[in-house]
C-alpha cells in the first residue's frame, strides 16, 4: 500500500484512539479505517462514501 496521509476525524475523541481517519490515494479512491484497528483499511469511492454520509444525516441509513 502507498504511503498515505491520514486525516482524523473532527469528531475525534483525542488521545483514546477511538476515530475514524481517512485518506485518499487517488481522486477516485479513499481509504477508511478506526485509530485503534489501522491494519483493517476499507475501500471507497467519494460518491459511495457521500450517500452514505447523506442517509446518516437524513436518518435513513439502516432502515
Amino acid at each position: 500500500m502507498p504511503h498515505l496521509a491520514w486525516q482524523k476525524s473532527s469528531f475525534s475523541t483525542g488521545g483514546e484512539g477511538e476515530c475514524v481517519e481517512l485518506a485518499a490515494s487517488a481522486p477516485t479512491r479513499l481509504h477508511l479505517r478506526e485509530s485503534d484497528r489501522p491494519e483493517e483499511v476499507a475501500l471507497v469511492a467519494p460518491r459511495a462514501l457521500a450517500a452514505l454520509l447523506d442517509a446518516v444525516k437524513d436518518g435513513g441509513a439502516g432502515r
